[in-house]
């Protein structure tokens, strides 16, 4: 699978693996069809950022979702 990819399926991927990897109980938030394509950019520097971040604290978790809403249709 190549991320750098625009495509439903790696945004899809990446929603969903941003999902887990910040432990989101409210999976609803997390559905990728919620999330506009044109967008990719943003979610993929997000979901880039977490992977090289590893665990986050509470507080930033709280400030990835927050910022994850801007993206959401």
């Amino acid at each position: 699978m190549n991320l750098e990819e625009k495509s439903e399926e790696n945004l899809g991927y990446i929603i969903e693996s941003m999902g887990k990897m910040l432990q989101v109980v409210n999976e609803s938030i997390m559905d990728p069809k919620d999330y506009d394509i044109n967008y990719y950019d943003e979610l993929k520097s997000l979901y880039d950022l977490l992977q090289q971040k590893g665990k986050l604290t509470v507080a930033e978790t709280q400030a990835f979702i927050e910022e994850l809403r801007q993206y959401r249709k």
